[in-house]
């Protein structure tokens, strides 16, 4: 299952997120390093596709699907070097997939900030540098091992080197890995090392719950700065502090509430669906007499790949897959009217699925 980290420093509002985000009930107090160890909650995808797909299809009931959130610990200027929680911050942050990075932009008296006052660009800087300087010295242990075979003249080794000192130039200028455009070999390279800064971020916006924390001096440097722009990221404002309120109400309250505020998506539906688009994903759908059920896959993920995700059956003795998209799966009111007007196409092991799509798959075993 697919993991976002979500990272920050000290009392920005990460565990109130997460209570909110996953209905836990991580501590979540007015003191630094109030989160230890990792909390870990499995939240499931908003998506309106799944419950008209189970009205055509009759189906008893219909499962989404999930990702999870991990609320780790604030990390401090001199993680790198072991400050604070700093080496178990690192090593929960190797573990995810991607990084839901908090930055603080709200005001409030009663909850003190670790560094003494609200500048989310500074906040920024402290953790991305701390990423980046581990990252370095990843790179500067592995560096050591590698040149000693570069100079026997190790073709692979000599490579790696190259590839070692380019990712070392590019972090030593400010820049994050994740804005490398990466080929396959490269890629392995990262995962292989835990490079902290190539991983994908988005940038949830803790502000205000009024408008005026919406339109902040804060809120104004971030966009200045461009942030969430750059390559493989993401950014969503939300308030935790109302988060936390819209989930004491029951659903028809809680429309209503946001209705009154004006809000077409809660925060953490838009955080949601912000992750899964950060991280590539697409989702497809099948349907039977026990259930319909949303599944999650990587976009260019071939139809024997998504059988597997289902069962490994389907994927060792794939024959076909019996498709069609949503949209026209909608129009057309079901499966009997797509067979009737020759919708259902049938593809083969080279077929990319689509996001939307609706499957049945053919297997023998």
């Amino acid at each position: 299952m697919l993991q976002v980290g979500i990272i920050g420093l000290p009392n920005v509002g990460k565990s109130t997120l997460f209570n909110a985000l996953t209905s836990s009930s991580a501590p979540a107090e007015n003191y630094p390093f109030c989160t230890v160890d990792t909390n870990v909650g499995t939240v499931e995808v908003p998506d309106d596709r799944l419950e008209r797909i189970r009205q055509l299809t009759s189906s008893p009931k219909a499962v989404p699907t999930v990702i999870q959130f991990v609320d780790i610990a604030g990390l401090v200027q001199g993680a790198s070097e072991g400050e604070g929680l700093g080496n178990r911050f690192l090593g929960h942050i190797r573990e995810v997939d991607a990084l839901g990075h908090l930055l603080r932009c709200f005001e409030d008296t009663d909850v003190t900030h670790v560094m003494g006052d609200v500048d989310p660009v500074r906040d920024m800087e402290v953790v991305e540098t701390e990423l980046a300087l581990a990252d370095l010295e990843t790179l500067d242990r592995r560096r050591e091992k590698v040149v000693k075979q570069a100079r026997t003249g190790e073709k692979p080794a000599i490579q790696e080197l190259a590839l070692l000192d380019r990712f070392t130039e590019l972090l030593s200028r400010g820049e994050p890995l994740r804005t490398l455009d990466m080929e396959d070999g490269e890629t392995a390279l990262v995962r292989e090392l835990g490079l902290l800064t190539a991983k994908p971020v988005l940038y949830l916006v803790n502000v205000g719950e009024g408008e005026e924390g919406r339109e902040g001096p804060g809120l104004r440097a971030l966009e200045a700065r461009g942030v969430g722009k750059g390559r493989r990221e993401g950014r969503v404002d939300i308030s935790s502090a109302l988060e936390a309120e819209l989930t004491l109400l029951d659903e028809e309250e809680r429309r209503e509430f946001m209705q009154e505020l004006g809000l077409g998506a809660s925060g953490l539906d838009q955080a949601i669906q912000g992750a899964y688009r950060l991280l590539d994903l697409i989702t497809f759908f099948t349907s039977n007499e026990k259930e319909t059920r949303a599944w999650t896959i990587r976009r260019g993920t071939k139809a024997p790949e998504a059988a597997g995700v289902i069962h490994t059956d389907f994927e060792r003795g794939f024959i076909r897959a019996e498709t069609i998209g949503f949209d026209e799966f909608d129009s057309l009111g079901g499966l009997k009217a797509a067979r009737e007007k020759g919708s259902i196409r049938s593809e083969g092991k080279d077929y990319e699925v689509q996001d939307g799509d609706f499957i049945l798959f053919r297997f023998n075993v």
